[in-house]
């Protein structure tokens, strides 16, 4: 009986000893599995990493249709220089059509021919508008300096910081008045001005972002809209179309009017 017992404990012992075996042959083999699969992840990385420096090499081709830009209101290389082809991570189904990609980091970009057209379509659009018949309201900093230059040169007025709640709805106000239209620089930051102008349906022309909402705007430029140069580029082009447009004896202006230190800005990387 000792005898068998003792077998038994020693069967159990030598089982304990294969299966821990086992589990470190397991281990080590799942080790190399993961140090294979890195290894793989490592070359694609670093494949990926010379394919976006080859592009930043000339960012002008990671921007679809600028074969043709003789047309554009300006320079391919100054949108760039001013990033307004370049979106947020985020879109939303209403402006995917105006996003020609993703960059590596995320960061959508859109179609700077495509940019280019709708700023002629909505300066075509403000055009049509008397300056005392339109208010533009911009509650994001980065846009004051351009949006009080363009008020300063169309005469149409502003409303930065703050909107007044009820200027455009309650007839009780002192500072009520009337607009056939109400330019917004963001949907979202600037939404009680939509929401006031939808609810007496006086009509919305807006800068949308890739992760702005559209609904309520009747007319979209499409383009960055955090960034003060971006801001800055759209405004003074829209200025200097419906100045043309309007035949306004304006005083002369420039982009360094709209944007700080113009001359020395880069295409970002």
């Amino acid at each position: 009986m000792a005898k068998s017992k003792e077998t038994k404990v020693e069967s159990k012992i030598d089982e304990s000893k294969i299966i821990k075996a086992e589990k470190k042959i397991d281990t080590e083999a799942e080790k190399e599995d993961k140090k294979a699969k890195l290894a793989k992840l490592k070359e694609k990385a670093k494949a990926l990493e010379g394919k976006v420096d080859d592009k930043k090499l000339d960012i002008k081709k990671e921007i679809k249709g600028e074969e043709d830009t003789k047309d554009f209101l300006i320079p391919i290389e100054d949108y760039l220089k001013a990033s307004i082809h370049l979106g947020t991570r985020v879109i939303t189904p209403d402006m995917r059509k105006y996003v020609y990609r993703r960059r590596a980091d995320g960061l959508a970009v859109f179609n700077t021919s495509m940019l280019d057209g709708e700023i002629k379509k909505g300066a075509e659009y403000l055009a049509k508008f008397n300056p005392e018949n339109a208010i533009i309201i911009c509650k994001r900093e980065a846009g004051w300096k351009a949006v009080q230059k363009f008020s300063e040169i169309t005469g149409i007025r502003s409303f930065t910081k703050k909107y007044p709640a009820g200027i455009l709805t309650n007839v009780k106000l002192e500072n009520f008045f009337e607009v056939d239209l109400v330019f917004i620089c963001d949907p979202w930051l600037d939404k009680n001005a939509l929401n006031d102008a939808r609810r007496i349906k006086i009509p919305v022309m807006s800068i949308c972002d890739t992760n702005n909402y559209t609904q309520g705007v009747g007319t979209i430029i499409p383009g960055n809209n955090k960034s003060a140069k971006s801001l800055g580029i759209i405004l003074y082009l829209l200025t200097k179309q419906y100045v043309e447009m309007k035949k306004i004896a304006a005083p002369a202006f420039t982009v360094h009017d709209f944007i700080d230190d113009w001359d020395n800005l880069i295409p970002p990387k």
